[in-house]
């Protein structure tokens, strides 16, 4: 399963599924990271971390331990 760690800077994908659970998930959620929404990966930092994405309109940046918890499409 493709994760939003393996998504290249200029790609838009959906999200399928996050794993996990707890704090991390609730977080993710809270940030708008659901079920069905698009999320497009602007930057990639030359070492892979930070992932700076555009979710619902407006930034967030994921490190690659976070970003392997969002399933996409």
């Amino acid at each position: 399963m493709r994760t939003l760690k393996d998504v290249k800077p200029g790609e838009t994908v959906t999200v399928i599924d996050i794993k996990g659970g707890g704090m991390v998930k609730s977080r993710l959620m809270a940030m708008g990271v659901i079920k069905g929404s698009k999320i497009a990966v602007e930057k990639v930092a030359p070492l892979g971390d930070p992932i700076d994405v555009r979710v619902r309109g407006y930034h967030l940046s994921f490190r690659k331990s976070e970003a392997e918890l969002i399933s996409v499409s």
